[in-house]
């Protein structure tokens, strides 16, 4: 193995330790927390949309907030409540609200690749472009990296950016294969990007384009998808 090689395997490890993932980057609120929750977080945490619109009614704050900086609505998008999500943007709550690791409503649905919560979200005015995540990140990206090719042509069409670079300098795209498994998932969420005009010469910091990280890996079927057009 040549030195060159030798430094962008070290570097590539490297930004891996830099990586949690985005599932373990977001923190759903634990048991104790919501033992803990009052008001509207309470009642968000158990979906409970008719207490959501009679404590709004008695003035609850929407926009109250926990330790780790959620809202109710946070608090309702993590627990997959969507009618109460429903409500609270109903009542006012700020669909593009970040909590303290930078997570919106979109992306907490991206990563949990719950489809529904995401469609509903869009509805409601949640903008698929935010930048998310302390990776600087998209939705988009966030959900390339795991795989989850629903979420990804649902983003795609609500025109989610395509060739946004985050702050480890990966792209959707080559995040589904420098992090994916070569997989049906992600050469499905490959084959989604790349329909859709994701750039393909686009590389990382250390001029790797998506089609090498692939072949590198030994990824034939994702390999496949740059070499023919999709239909």
């Amino acid at each position: 193995m040549n030195a060159r090689r030798v430094c962008r395997v070290g570097l590539f490890l490297a930004y891996l330790l830099m990586i949690p993932g985005s599932i373990l980057a977001q923190t759903a609120p634990s048991q104790i927390e919501e033992s803990a929750y009052s008001d509207l977080h309470a009642a968000a945490s158990k979906g409970d949309a008719d207490q959501i619109r009679r404590l709004i009614v008695q003035g609850a704050k929407v926009e109250a907030r926990d330790r780790a900086g959620r809202t109710p609505l946070h608090v309702a998008a993590f627990k997959s409540h969507e009618e109460a999500v429903e409500a609270l943007a109903k009542a006012g709550a700020d669909m593009n609200a970040f909590e303290n690791d930078s997570y919106d409503v979109i992306t907490i649905a991206a990563v949990a690749n719950d489809v529904e919560m995401m469609r509903l979200a869009i509805s409601l005015g949640g903008n698929p472009r935010n930048i998310t995540s302390p990776y600087d990140g998209t939705a988009l990206i966030a959900a390339a990296h795991l795989g989850h090719f629903d979420i990804v042509r649902t983003l795609i069409k609500a025109g989610a950016p395509l060739n946004h670079i985050n702050n480890l300098g990966w792209t959707a795209l080559i995040e589904a294969v420098v992090l994916g498994d070569g997989g049906p998932r992600h050469v499905n969420t490959a084959r989604a990007l790349i329909k859709a005009g994701a750039d393909v010469t686009i590389s990382d910091r250390q001029g790797v384009t998506p089609l090498a990280h692939a072949k590198q890996r030994g990824y034939k079927d994702i390999v496949a998808l740059f070499q023919k057009p999709l239909k």
